[in-house]
């Protein structure tokens, strides 16, 4: 199963149980960081995942996945990169919150007016 987890992290592992509240528990899984045409893999084993996070849960076909186009690395040859392209989708994504709320009123996200 590949999960995509909320804070943008990318799990694969074999589906071992999930409840009413799409709590996952995925064994011997791997997270998979992704740069251009390159990736790399880092063990992770079991993962126990709350449901609230998940955003995107699917099977993988393997027989497809053998004919992606994509490199893999060193886990360590690729982190930096990786923590770069988060730094800035974050800064985007900041500079496309204050443009909304400065120009359209929304309020940013975890802002004031943002509670229950």
């Amino acid at each position: 199963m590949l999960v995509v987890l909320r804070d943008g992290r990318k799990l694969q592992g074999v589906l071992r149980s999930y409840d009413q509240f799409a709590n996952l528990v995925l064994e011997d899984t791997v997270e998979r960081i992704y740069h251009q045409d390159v990736f790399a893999e880092a063990w992770r084993g079991l993962f126990l995942i709350r449901g609230e996070n998940v955003v995107l849960l699917g099977e993988i076909d393997l027989d497809q996945e053998d004919e992606v186009p994509l490199r893999q690395v060193e886990w360590s040859v690729l982190e930096a990169y990786h923590k770069q392209d988060i730094a800035n989708k974050k800064r985007r994504e900041e500079v496309k919150s204050q443009i909304l709320f400065e120009e359209k009123g929304f309020c940013k996200e975890g802002g004031e007016g943002d509670g229950y």
